[in-house]
């Protein structure tokens, strides 16, 4: 069965917290199908261990990356994600700022597909409320898109929705 690398960047924990939502929503999939990492503690090129990754980061600030993915984003100039499935998901406050939420979901799948990666797992971007983000392309966010600070109860939903269908776009062989 394949599996999946999920890594993730979290300075207040909330992207922490939906990492592991994800990884529990995950194992009701398929027990034990999703390593869990945080970017911060491992060298960026074990993302090439993976096929299927699943990648977070909040926004931080006007539209910036996370600390620790700041730290790896230019290192992954230097990795080939050809072959690779990448599913994102950002963590921001739509209505702090609502002309840049969820950049980092955009400013990620941007480079990911510049290294070769196939990005997957798309949302719509109708359901916030918010003026722009590097996130949306054509009305859709380019993964899930959360906001713990004002949607916190949306959370658990919104998972496991986008868990179903990474399970689908990412071919998963499931038990029957």
């Amino acid at each position: 069965m394949t599996k999946i690398g999920l890594f993730y960047g979290s300075s207040t924990g909330n992207t922490e917290i939906v990492a592991d939502i994800i990884s529990e929503e995950f194992d009701k999939v398929a027990p034990g199908l999703v390593k869990v990492f945080d970017i911060g503690r491992v060298e960026v090129e074990k993302l090439l261990d993976y096929d299927c990754l699943v990648i977070g980061c909040p926004t931080w600030n006007i539209g910036q990356l996370q600390d620790d993915w700041d730290i790896a984003y230019a290192r992954l100039d230097d990795l080939d994600f050809t072959g690779k499935k990448v599913a994102i998901f950002g963590v921001g406050d739509q209505f702090g700022y609502p002309d840049n939420f969820c950049d980092a979901i955009g400013i990620l799948g941007t480079k990911f597909e510049e290294q070769g990666a196939e990005l997957l797992g798309f949302t719509p971007a109708d359901e916030y409320e918010i003026t722009y983000s590097l996130g949306v392309e054509d009305g859709v966010f380019l993964g899930l898109a959360l906001d713990e600070d004002n949607q916190s109860t949306l959370t658990p939903g919104r998972v496991a929705e986008w868990v179903a269908l990474l399970a689908v776009e990412f071919q998963l062989a499931l038990p029957v």
